[in-house]
């Protein structure tokens, strides 16, 4: 793995001019979408679908095989980001696992504060289920918030006796909304993208006055026994580095199998900069091969899905 990426990324994030008036919350959302969007992958087709009652994006490989779903949560701290900011994250996550994806534009705060997200990925993943779907052959994956959500929509689907997908991916997740993570504060000079007080007041938008330890805000206090395999990824210069930290280690008290990857030097969802750093490739083929295996586990005597290299 290169050293010399690693750095060069900090840098270019570093870069970024932080004004010393607060951004409007359509200047966050645009210079989001600017900073951070890529398109879907070449060899991945894009349409435009409803799923759950939400707008949302389907992403098909042309390698997808006949069976896997792949329901994608994008990140942006429940304020920002998009199906489109995101589309080329799970679109190369779908294309290396060879899976149809589903990315949910789910309702943002301070718009459509909690629970509203959480009631639009459970309403995405029950319609994916009344469709017809086999929970065997679904996975599901988001990074950051999405991470989170990720997370909450699997408790709330259990909650609501819904069957558990064959596993679950979460790159850098948001577990807590309370802050109680020691590396909120002590990756802060660390952490090339967030401070504690950016973290902080997308809680503000998305919670309020509500009670910021729900498990369905911060999925780290819940009871997560019975949620399926789980594959976290974090980079260890990242203010989060706790909450993924915390998520397995309380996963695996639940009798979760929790994988945990901790990869040294890299910022919040590193993933984002595949083709040009060598571990976010590594990771996606990881995950992909993660996903892949646990719907074969699924259908023991069927054939094998293959992820794509």
């Amino acid at each position: 793995m290169s050293r010399q990426q690693r750095d060069a990324l900090d840098a270019l994030l570093r870069s970024v001019p932080r004004g010393e008036t607060p951004p409007t919350l359509e200047q966050q959302r645009s210079g989001f979408a600017a900073a951070v969007a890529r398109p879907a992958p070449d060899g991945v087709v894009t349409r435009r679908t409803v799923l759950g009652g939400r707008p949302t994006l389907e992403l098909e490989p042309s390698t997808a095989s006949g069976r896997g779903r792949l329901l994608y949560l994008h990140g942006g701290g429940y304020v920002i980001g998009s199906p489109d900011t995101h589309a080329g994250l799970a679109g190369e996550l779908a294309r290396r696992a060879g899976l149809r994806a589903l990315s949910v534009d789910y309702r943002l705060a301070p718009e459509h504060p909690f629970p509203a997200a959480v009631d639009d990925g459970l309403a995405a993943y029950r319609e994916l289920l009344e469709a017809g779907t086999d929970p065997r052959d679904l996975v599901v994956a988001g990074d950051s918030a999405g991470g989170g959500l990720s997370v909450a929509t699997l408790l709330a689907a259990r909650e609501a006796g819904l069957p558990q997908p064959a596993a679950v991916v979460v790159f850098s997740p948001w577990v807590d909304l309370t802050l109680a993570g020691a590396s909120i504060r002590s990756k802060e000079d660390a952490d090339p993208i967030f401070t504690e007080a950016d973290v902080r007041a997308y809680a503000d938008l998305y919670v309020g006055a509500g009670d910021r330890a729900h498990p369905l805000a911060s999925p780290v206090f819940g009871d997560l026994t019975g949620l399926p395999p789980l594959l976290i990824q974090v980079g260890a210069n990242e203010v989060l580095l706790d909450d993924a930290v915390r998520l397995a280690g309380h996963a695996g008290a639940g009798n979760v199998e929790v994988t945990l990857e901790v990869l040294p030097g890299l910022p919040h969802v590193f993933q984002h900069h595949y083709g040009r750093l060598d571990e976010a490739d590594a990771a996606l083929d990881r995950a992909a091969r993660f996903l892949t295996g646990h719907l074969e586990a699924g259908h023991p005597d069927s054939d094998r899905l293959e992820p794509v290299r």
